[in-house]
């Protein structure tokens, strides 16, 4: 099969975009198939969904502390302004928090889970017509190789949120453009983090999957994206996370041009 015409298919950025969506959608019909693997797969997410839970509610709990801790020169503006600005203070912290949250998330259930995942991972593979190019990793060196990489794109993404952080004081396009391109960054880096698995199986390391999912950006986003808004929602991260590795899987076929059609 040619993996130039998976890769980039003629029908468009737009429907690229929704046909990485559509591989979510996918992933979760999963839990009609195989629904004792996949409520599995939900355990890992739990644990990790309390902790980031706790963390974040702590931070909405002090978000107005921190707030008019960054704004010292603010202290003698009239009460209108001074209240406005720590506003969008706030709200850009919580912007932030949010975005390393989910994908902090993401990279500790992955380790959290890896058993769980990368069964759900095989099991889709299995069924599209296994693994072209699988090789043998040691646990351990795999657990490894995972965790370095999760470090560096948890990194990543604090360093890109960074800008995104100090765009959020600009009122009105801090509260509306900032949040969209939040969701892309954030989509993108999901989208990378998830494949992980099924690249690893194929002896493929970061660098490696973000250059071949650059290839067919609008799908990864598409999917990224998706999974991203789905994190968003109260306990849709944990719902949603077993889905979220079984779509990864897919996309990580289609991206590397092999089978996503049963046969």
């Amino acid at each position: 099969m040619d993996a130039s015409r998976i890769a980039n298919p003629v029908t468009g950025a737009v429907g690229r975009f929704f046909a990485g969506a559509g591989l979510l959608l996918r992933g979760l019909g999963l839990y009609v198939r195989s629904p004792k693997l996949m409520l599995l797969g939900i355990v890992p997410a739990l644990i990790s969904g309390v902790l980031f839970v706790g963390a974040f509610a702590t931070l909405v709990y002090f978000v107005d502390d921190i707030a008019a801790v960054v704004t010292p020169f603010a202290d003698d503006w009239s009460t209108t302004a001074r209240n406005l600005l720590r506003v969008i203070a706030g709200l850009a912290f919580l912007g932030l928090g949010g975005l390393l949250a989910v994908v902090s998330f993401t990279a500790v259930t992955l380790v959290i889970g890896d058993p769980f995942y990368e069964k759900i991972s095989e099991r889709v593979e299995e069924r599209y017509g296994g693994t072209p190019g699988s090789v043998d990793v040691a646990f351990w060196s795999s657990l490894r190789r995972s965790l370095a990489d999760s470090v560096r794109l948890v990194a990543l993404t604090a360093l890109v949120g960074i800008p995104l952080f100090l765009a959020g004081f600009i009122p009105v396009v801090g509260q509306t453009v900032v949040p969209v391109i939040g969701a892309a960054v954030g989509g993108w880096f999901l989208a990378v983090e998830l494949v992980g698995a099924p690249f690893y199986r194929r002896g493929m390391r970061l660098p490696q999957r973000r250059s071949i999912l650059k290839a067919d950006r609008p799908a990864a986003l598409g999917f990224g994206v998706a999974v991203f808004l789905c994190f968003l929602i109260p306990l849709g991260a944990v719902l949603v996370m077993p889905a979220a590795v079984a779509g990864a899987t897919l996309l990580a076929r289609r991206s590397l041009g092999q089978p996503i059609e049963e046969r």
